[in-house]
C-alpha cells in the first residue's frame, strides 16, 4: 500500500531501528576476532541505519525536529539499557545494507530475507505482524480464500512483497505512485480495485485514520508472517547478545507493550500472533 498522511505524518510499509542512551557502557568482555563491540563500548556510541520517513516506526512528527517512532523508541531504550548513545544516520532502505556492511553504521531494522541470512547477525524478533486484505465491506464473502484473488485487481506499488503475493494468485495488480493511502482506500470503495494487500497493523492504523470509507479489513485472511529483527555485522556476536538481552528485559518488565501500545493504537506488536498465520510458498 502507499503512504497515509495524517497530518504531515506518512505511512509505510517498512520498519526502522533506532537508539538512543546516556550512561556509560562496560568494555570488559571478551570478544571473537572482529567483532565490534569494544569499539562501540570505548566510544559510548552505536550508530543505526534509519529513514526517518516511515510511520509509525521513524518519523518526525508535524511541527517537530525529534525523530520518534516504535523502532526509535525501543532502541532508545536498548540504549539506555546498554549504556550507549545512539546516532541516527538517515538512509534510503536500499543502501542500508551496503553501509552496514562498510562499517559507517552497526545497526539496520529489518525483516530478515533468505538471501540476508549467512551474511549478517541478527537479533531475536522485536516485532511481529502479518498480512492481511483490506475490502469493500460487502465483498468479504466473495473472498474465502487467496485463491478467489484470480481475476481481481489489487492495488499495490511495484515492486513490494503484497503485489508479489497478489500476482502469485493470478491478480492483476493496478499501481500508484507516490500516492497516500486513502487513494488506494477509496479506489477499494469505488470498485476500481478489489482489494489492496499489506500489513495488518498498517491496515489498521489506515482505517482508524479513515473510518468513513465502506472498506474493511478480511475477518479470516491472515497470511505471510513476518518479523522484525535488528540487524548487525556477521561478525558482531556480542553486540547482537546484549541487544537481545535488553530485548528480553523489556519484554519481561511490559516495557516493549508499553512503546508499541503507543505507535499502533493500542494493540501489542511485540507478541507473536496466537492463531495460525497461512505460509506462502515461494514468497520470502
Amino acid at each position: 500500500m502507499g503512504l497515509l498522511k495524517k497530518g504531515s505524518i506518512l505511512l509505510c510499509l517498512l520498519l526502522v531501528l533506532a537508539a538512543c542512551g546516556k550512561s556509560e557502557a562496560q568494555t570488559d568482555d571478551v570478544e571473537e576476532a572482529g567483532d565490534i563491540w569494544n569499539d562501540i563500548a570505548v566510544k559510548g556510541e552505536v550508530v543505526v541505519g534509519t529513514s526517518g520517513t516511515l510511520y509509525p516506526a521513524s518519523y518526525y512528527p508535524e511541527d517537530s525536529d525529534e525523530l520518534t517512532g516504535y523502532d526509535v523508541e525501543v532502541m532508545r531504550e536498548v540504549g539506555d539499557r546498554l549504556g550507549l548513545d545512539v546516532t541516527f544516520e538517515e538512509l534510503g532502505f536500499d543502501s542500508m545494507f551496503a553501509t552496514l556492511q562498510s562499517g559507517r553504521i552497526d545497526v539496520v531494522p529489518a525483516g530478515l530475507r533468505k538471501e540476508m541470512k549467512d551474511q549478517f547477525a541478527y537479533s531475536e524478533p522485536y516485532k511481529y505482524s502479518y498480512s492481511t486484505m483490506i475490502v469493500h465491506e460487502d465483498a468479504v464473502d466473495e473472498f474465502q480464500s487467496l485463491d478467489d484473488l484470480d481475476g481481481k485487481i489489487a492495488g499495490g506499488a511495484a515492486t513490494t512483497v503484497y503485489s508479489e503475493i497478489a500476482e502469485k494468485f493470478g491478480a492483476e495488480v493496478k499501481t500508484y505512485g507516490n500516492v497516500t493511502n486513502d487513494i488506494y482506500l477509496k479506489d477499494v470503495e469505488n470498485g476500481r480495485t478489489d482489494t489492496v494487500i499489506n500489513d495488518y497493523y498498517l491496515q489498521l492504523l489506515a482505517l482508524d485514520a479513515l473510518p468513513d470509507l465502506d472498506v474493511t479489513i478480511h475477518p479470516d485472511l491472515k497470511f505471510h508472517p513476518t518479523d522484525q529483527r535488528a540487524i548487525v555485522d556477521k561478525e558482531a556476536h556480542t553486540l547482537r547478545d546484549k541487544i537481545n538481552e535488553a530485548l528480553d528485559e523489556m519484554k519481561a518488565d511490559g516495557t516493549l507493550t508499553g512503546i508499541s501500545e503507543e505507535f499502533f493504537g493500542g494493540e501489542d506488536v511485540s507478541e507473536k500472533p496466537d492463531e495460525p498465520i497461512e505460509e506462502i510458498e515461494g514468497i520470502e
